[in-house]
């Protein structure tokens, strides 16, 4: 049974990482060429940030 905890958790992860993909394109598709928003600019940062801790932490899971 600790496979299919380990695997289910994978799989939110992935999953989530895929919602933070369409999330990150559709910020960066928001920013203009010139001046861009705060506001915008931190949601872009926030995104990419929680994309790479969840990016490492799927290959932690996948290393056991």
């Amino acid at each position: 049974m600790p496979k299919k905890v380990g695997r289910d958790k994978i799989d939110d992860i992935i999953k989530r990482m895929a919602e933070l993909e369409v999330l990150i394109k559709e910020t960066r598709s928001r920013l203009p060429a010139h001046s861009a928003k705060p506001p915008v600019m931190m949601d872009l940062l926030d995104y990419e940030d929680e994309y790479d801790v969840l990016q490492e932490k799927l290959a932690k899971l996948k290393k056991k």
